[in-house]
């Protein structure tokens, strides 16, 4: 046993308590704490206080500004930051004011969602006594609950939330609410002996008991620190990573090369050159590189989630991270907690057995005499909302009462009825009535069958007797007991199943309430105990094969703590799950934000609502079921975005650097490559109001895909508009054709500004869909004329020159008729792939299933 008198060695923090009440008596745990049921003296508690640190939570959070200044820093905010630097020391006001404008709105948003998305540890803290009365140098007195230390004497009573971990050592009784901590559906019935924890409500009954642990090292302490520990990287931004790792790459590749060629024709060749050229190329490349890599991904995907999650909220769900809507499109596994999110976290009768000449009737009317009409335990409000008749007791008046308590088991009522006479009915657990009964033989086994029968059901029994004279009782019957499943549960988890996903239910009950709840709702009957799972040497940052198999193979588990929830998400995030958890209570807040989506439902505590990513404000799981719907579709658009601005900027940095190292002439000026930039990506974000289909499968990131597919996009792209700069360059030099329309090179810049804006927008159709770009699901409305509205103000821009070299009308038409040819050639090579792709999936499917066999 730890010895708290001894301080830890240095650098190590003071060992947790562990006591068992099994096998070591209260005065020896009171000696082992080096305390009296006199209490600690004021200078002993100092002491302690001082060794094993304050009762309160550890706080790590780091500083908004901190947070802030982090989105400054990095690979691209740095190109950006030096293309602004650059911009103002040469003074062109117009790109400063467009990149640093970038490079603020990236920050803001990013700041924002983060800002949003944490602050779990604050509300565990909310859970946590203020208050507490503790016995100090022989008298009693109340100090904050953070002074409190190992061997403190506190008492606690009914309304309060214990302060500490607790060896109770003297009372009657204490009813403890315990479901947020350890997921258990009932209050918990404390006797001298038990343990009270951390963070649990005291519902009924007083009790006094020595602090065993406190802050950190509660049991409430360890969820706790599970929370700050947990949390998975989202998919999406390793997705957002990676396109921007490879265009980056890609982008300073063709730079190295422009910045040669630039070099050597206006730096080293000429006789006269000036820091001036060195700055305007710089100046350009960086501004390439701006408008290569895509800046506005996060903006897009922010917009793209943000219009989704006001879609949820509309639904009554509201997203606090918004990346968890794109997580929830690959959702493969969903771990739904039973109390509250699949049942209804409300005890009910659900059935009444009676005995000899006793009715169901009077079993039910029997156990509400034997229970008070002020209670608010869990079962006798069950029992009173199932008697037959609500004014059945308005003829009967109670003279005396003895309420349960751990030792009897039972409460007993002495009641008169309306012609004066008077009964003494009972009820509690079946052993205690029994007992208090003594039954023949046979009407014993009978009763002793049926129990076993209810409790193989998951259903609680409560036994209820009848006296005359309080000497002799009858046997009138017996109650099962259950907290029932949700109305829309079953539904819910088939229409989950529709869409692919795997149900498990995770559970603090035993595996009989779970298997019977699971066969109601059609989950599966393979449920384990998850201590049989994870054993005490088994830690979730090093699972065997052989646990993470057993995770994977279980339609859940029972007896579940926090830590075997939390072990639960990592075992199945570690083989490739995208995994989903529903909860509702402090016990479910590590688990919650560890998985890729958490989910709290209706009535969870503060502490899962702040873990979650999705919290739902109103009864019943279907939102979920929208949520996924909604998560899928967001994912296509963002996807067919990526697809778009991947291509987009294989065009533009090859044409770019080719025709200036090929043929010395610079395409696009950077006000051009700027204004590209805003053309492309601003009426895209419309492309959050896109029709798109639901997947009927969990879709995810698959980079290999998008980049093969994105990469064929941006070479027919590139093709299109590098056939465009020769046929311009042709037309500038030939005098025929300059009779019919004269072009410039100046005003050859101006249309392939236009053929690239024009074009980009047409290869957005078509690879937002994998049909054809005329077939069903079309544009929305919104995304329609925003794109249309963006091509009349390019095709004025160029009409009338703003900022560009005017251009005559019928060169504008031209480049929309060679653009829309280039549209069946991207079709054809579109279909083509995504046919070969498909032969190739199907034929991967029927591998995997010969291999299963």
């Amino acid at each position: 046993m730890p010895d708290v008198s001894a301080k830890p060695p240095a650098g190590q923090s003071s060992p947790a308590l562990s006591l068992d009440p099994a096998q070591v008596k209260i005065s020896q745990r009171l000696e082992t704490l080096k305390t009296t049921e006199s209490g600690l003296t004021t200078a002993e508690a100092a002491r302690r206080l001082a060794e094993y640190g304050p009762n309160a939570l550890e706080d790590k959070t780091e500083s908004k500004w901190r947070r802030l200044l982090n989105y400054f820093w990095g690979p691209l905010p740095f190109l950006i930051e030096a293309a602004a630097v650059i911009s103002a020391v040469r003074r062109d006001w117009p790109d400063f004011g467009v990149v640093a404008g970038l490079l603020l709105y990236n920050a803001v948003v990013g700041f924002w969602q983060d800002n949003k998305a944490a602050n779990a540890l604050a509300a565990l803290k909310k859970n946590l006594a203020p208050r507490a009365r503790v016995m100090r140098d022989g008298a009693w007195t109340t100090i904050p609950a953070a002074e409190l230390t190992p061997g403190d004497i506190v008492s606690v009573a009914a309304g309060q939330i214990i302060p500490a971990d607790l060896l109770l050592i003297e009372g009657d009784y204490l009813s403890c609410d315990q479901a947020a901590l350890t997921g258990e559906s009932l209050p918990v019935s404390k006797k001298i002996g038990d343990d009270a924890y951390a963070g649990a409500i005291a519902k009924q009954g007083a009790m006094t008991g020595v602090v065993t642990a406190t802050g950190g090292r509660t049991f409430f302490g360890r969820t706790a620190k599970l929370v700050g520990a947990a949390g998975a990287v989202s998919h999406s931004q390793r997705a957002v990573t990676e396109v921007g790792d490879f265009l980056l790459v890609l982008a300073f590749f063709l730079a190295l090369i422009l910045v040669g060629a630039q070099l050597y024709r206006e730096v080293i060749a000429p006789d006269d050159w000036s820091w001036d050229r060195v700055g305007s190329i710089a100046q350009y490349v960086l501004v390439l590189l701006i408008a290569s890599i895509p800046v506005a991904l996060p903006a897009v995907m922010s917009v793209t989630m943000a219009i989704g999650a006001y879609t949820l909220s509309l639904q009554k769900a509201i997203v606090s991270r918004l990346n968890a809507i794109e997580e929830l499109a690959g959702v493969d596994v969903l771990c739904s907690d039973k109390t509250g999110t699949l049942t209804m976290n409300k005890l009910t009768v659900q059935s009444a057995i009676s005995y000899g000449a006793f009715t169901s009737d009077d079993v039910l009317l029997f156990a509400a005499l034997a229970t008070q009409k002020s209670s608010e335990d869990a079962i006798d409000l069950a029992v009173m909302a199932a008697l037959p008749a609500h004014d059945a007791l308005d003829s009967f008046k109670q003279k005396a009462f003895t309420p349960f308590d751990p030792v009897s088991k039972r409460t007993i009522s002495t009641v008169a009825d309306g012609s004066g006479g008077v009964r003494h009915y009972a009820k509690g657990a079946p052993q205690a009535i029994s007992a208090l009964v003594r039954p023949d033989s046979q009407t014993l086994q009978r009763y002793q069958n049926e129990v076993a029968a209810l409790a193989v059901k998951g259903q609680r029994a409560l036994g209820v007797a009848m006296s005359e004279d309080g000497a002799r009782w009858q046997l009138v019957g017996l109650i099962s007991l259950m907290d029932p499943p949700r109305a829309d549960a079953k539904a819910t988890i088939a229409e989950a199943r529709g869409l692919g996903l795997e149900v498990k239910m995770v559970t603090g009950d035993d595996v009989a309430i779970g298997d019977e709840i699971a066969a109601q709702l059609g989950m599966g009957s393979h449920l384990l105990v998850a201590s049989d799972v994870f054993k005490g040497d088994v830690k979730a940052s090093a699972l065997p094969r052989s646990v993470v198999d057993a995770v994977e193979r279980a339609d859940g588990f029972g007896r579940v703590f926090p830590e075997h929830k939390y072990e639960i998400v990592k075992a199945l995030q570690s083989v490739g799950h995208i995994v989903a958890m529903t909860g509702d209570g402090v016990n479910d807040a590590p688990a919650l934000k560890q998985a890729d989506c958490g989910i709290a439902v209706s009535g969870a505590t503060d502490a899962a609502r702040s873990a979650a990513a999705l919290i739902l404000t109103a009864p019943g799981l279907s939102t979920i079921i929208n949520a996924i719907r909604v998560s899928r579709q967001i994912f296509q658009r963002i996807e067919s975005y990526i697809y778009y601005r991947i291509a987009m900027t294989l065009d533009i940095m090859i044409v770019v650097v080719a025709s200036i190292v090929f043929f010395d002439f610079q395409p696009l000026t950077a006000i051009m490559i700027v204004a590209l930039a805003l053309l492309d990506d601003i009426p895209i974000m419309t492309i959050a109001y896109d029709n798109v289909p639901v997947a009927p499968q969990p879709v995810r990131w698959d980079m290999h895909r998008i980049f093969i597919f994105a990469s064929l996009m941006g070479l027919i792209a590139v093709a299109e508009t590098f056939g465009f700069l020769l046929i311009g360059m042709r037309w500038t030099l030939d005098e025929s054709l300059q009779t019919m329309i004269p072009i410039d090179p100046g005003q050859l810049q101006t249309l392939l500004f236009l053929q690239l804006a024009v074009g980009g927008h047409l290869l957005l159709f078509s690879v937002r869909t994998k049909k054809a770009i005329f077939s069903p699901p079309y544009p929305s409305a919104r995304l329609f004329w925003a794109i249309a509205a963006t091509q009349v103000v390019a095709v004025l821009l160029c009409l009338y020159g703003v900022g560009v070299d005017p251009v005559p009308g019928a060169a504008i038409v031209g480049v929309w008729l060679y653009c829309l040819l280039w549209v069946v050639v991207t079709e054809i090579v579109k279909t083509i792939y995504w046919r070969l792709a498909g032969r190739r999936d199907k034929n991967l499917t029927a591998s995997h299933v010969a291999l299963a066999r």
